[in-house]
């Protein structure tokens, strides 16, 4: 070992792309990914315990009808 001591972080190849942020289209980091800081993180943690974002069901009555005649 050479007493150089060379920082190898400047070269490491990224693990994944940068993308941009989802909630303002900054490129992402790598301590937030996919977004570009802890407070768009926390906007869209926000956004998902107050229920704006909801997961979509199509309710089938012809299934629900079928469990009822007993």
């Amino acid at each position: 070992m050479s007493g150089k001591s060379k920082k190898s972080g400047s070269n490491v190849e990224p693990l994944r792309p940068t993308r941009p942020c989802p909630e303002c289209g900054r490129p992402s980091v790598r301590e937030h990914y996919p977004f570009c800081s802890e407070r768009c993180r926390n906007i869209d943690l926000n956004r998902w315990l107050s229920g704006s974002y909801a997961i979509p069901v199509a309710d089938d009555e012809s299934k629900a009808d079928d469990g009822d005649d007993r």
